[in-house]
């Protein structure tokens, strides 16, 4: 079925000159805010795999303590889903501008406290307790922010550009990741290896109350996307669902299921690729924790600009054609990578991390778009989240303390390689399931259907 598009009228130009704005307003929030956001739960990841095993538990041997330090990283994630679902309910409800500034706040409340938390030298085991508790917490903030920052780039944007504005809250994970590489690497620069392990990685986390301040401000001067306005008006026969996560599941749960599935090997490959491949790179290969945090922080600057790109893409050649091609290669290097980085050289490692940073870019920067638009606008906050937040616990959730194991137990990287290889191969199938069934009653990839007098492009 060809695409269809609206001819605009006088009035009509005239006010998409007039938002354009607004538009820019939208986007630049989006990006900005999940950075912060992202900053905060970035930094968790490299003091876990850096600084958290030998500071609150000491007790145990390197590789377990790491193995722990690794685990209370996934408590994380498990709290995802139950963020996910809270904020979608209200989102779906009250909308997404007040759950992102909900989302803000939590993140940098916890993420500060963090950073004033003693370790178990000082309390014990009330240590690590509290540690998993504030990333719990995290986990809670981060579960709802995809979901709201996506729609509201997603929803002002004009018809045609869904894929590009919807890059810019994707385009915030691996800017966060920079942020976060960039802070620790100058902490652990300039106060030196023993001052840093000691006290000096609480600098990173203390400084987020500073940036999720800027966040604020400017996420608050953002206006509530418009097709929630028209939802929240009854416009369209789009009425707010009394239950929306209940709505969706009932629906389509199938969508849910499968959004999630496709996000697994992307997920955890980017889990390996920013938080793992660190206590790997200076454990097993003798790399400096310095050169480590350079590299990933190069690669990130790789993803950034693929996830830029291929949702352009998509916009042109469809949704489905990009997602696949880069599927398809993050199956393909998935098999390459760790034998490459296993060669223990400076110049093996920066190719395997960039090649690798644009495969992700590829099956990152189309997924905002097409996760949207799988829903309607009523159900959007709620169904996209839940997938996106499946995905998430089944992938990055497992793969830094599933890596640390299969490596301890294979006592090589081809367990971990195997582990990377089906992973992606399972999202590639769920992707292909995807693109290629009719979503649910409200929403259809073959229909362009149109909510508050905006055209939706279909699932190409």
């Amino acid at each position: 079925m060809a695409r269809t598009h609206a001819c605009p009228s006088p009035e009509t130009a005239k006010t998409t000159e007039t938002v354009s704005p607004v538009l820019r307003r939208a986007a630049t929030a989006s990006f900005i805010g999940t950075a912060v956001e992202w900053y905060d739960y970035f930094i968790y990841g490299s003091a876990a795999a850096l600084v958290f095993g030998p500071q609150f538990f000491p007790q145990f041997s390197a590789t377990a303590a790491t193995l722990a330090a690794f685990a209370t990283y996934s408590v994380g994630f498990v709290a995802r889903p139950i963020g996910g679902v809270i904020m979608g309910h209200f989102g779906d409800r009250i909308g997404r501008k007040t759950m992102l500034v909900v989302s803000l706040t939590v993140m940098g409340l916890a993420t500060t406290l963090i950073g004033l938390l003693p370790t178990y030298r000082t309390i014990g085991v009330w240590a690590p307790v509290l540690l998993v508790l504030l990333r719990f917490v995290q986990g809670l903030g981060v579960g709802g922010e995809w979901g709201g920052a996506v729609l509201m780039a997603v929803e002002h944007a004009p018809p045609g550009k869904r894929g590009f504005y919807g890059s810019f809250p994707q385009m915030g994970v691996p800017g966060g990741l920079i942020l976060a590489n960039v802070v620790f690497l100058a902490t652990s620069h300039g106060l030196g290896t023993a001052a840093f392990v000691d006290w000096g990685w609480r600098l990173p986390f203390l400084a987020s109350s500073v940036l999720v301040a800027v966040g604020l401000v400017i996420r608050l001067k953002v206006d509530e996307s418009p097709e929630f306005s028209s939802v929240r008006q009854g416009d369209a026969g789009q009425e707010r669902a009394r239950m929306p996560v209940v709505e969706v599941l009932r629906r389509q749960w199938k969508d849910v299921v499968l959004a999630g599935g496709t996000f697994i090997g992307n997920n955890a490959i980017g889990y390996i690729f920013m938080v793992y491949i660190l206590a790997y790179g200076t454990q097993n290969l003798g790399f400096s924790r310095d050169d480590m945090l350079v590299v990933v922080l190069g690669s990130a600057v790789v993803w950034l600009g693929a996830t830029a790109w291929s949702a352009h893409l998509s916009d042109r050649f469809g949704r489905r054609r990009v997602f696949v091609a880069g599927a398809v290669g993050l199956l393909v290097w998935s098999a390459a990578f760790f034998p490459l980085v296993d060669l223990a050289s400076m110049s093996a490692l920066v190719l395997a991390m960039t090649v690798m940073a644009m495969a992700l870019g590829f099956t990152y920067g189309p997924q905002a778009a097409l996760f949207s638009e799988l829903f309607p606008a009523k159900l959007r906050y709620s169904g996209s989240s839940l997938g996106y937040q499946l995905g998430a616990i089944l992938g990055g959730g497992l793969a830094p303390t599933l890596a640390t194991a299969l490596y301890d137990i294979g006592h090589s990287s081809r367990l971990v390689t195997l582990y990377l290889v089906l992973i992606t191969a399972f999202s590639l199938a769920c992707l292909i399931l995807l693109t290629r069934r009719p979503t649910g009653a409200a929403v259809s990839n073959r229909v362009v259907e149109r909510v508050g007098g905006q055209e939706q492009p279909k699932i190409r």
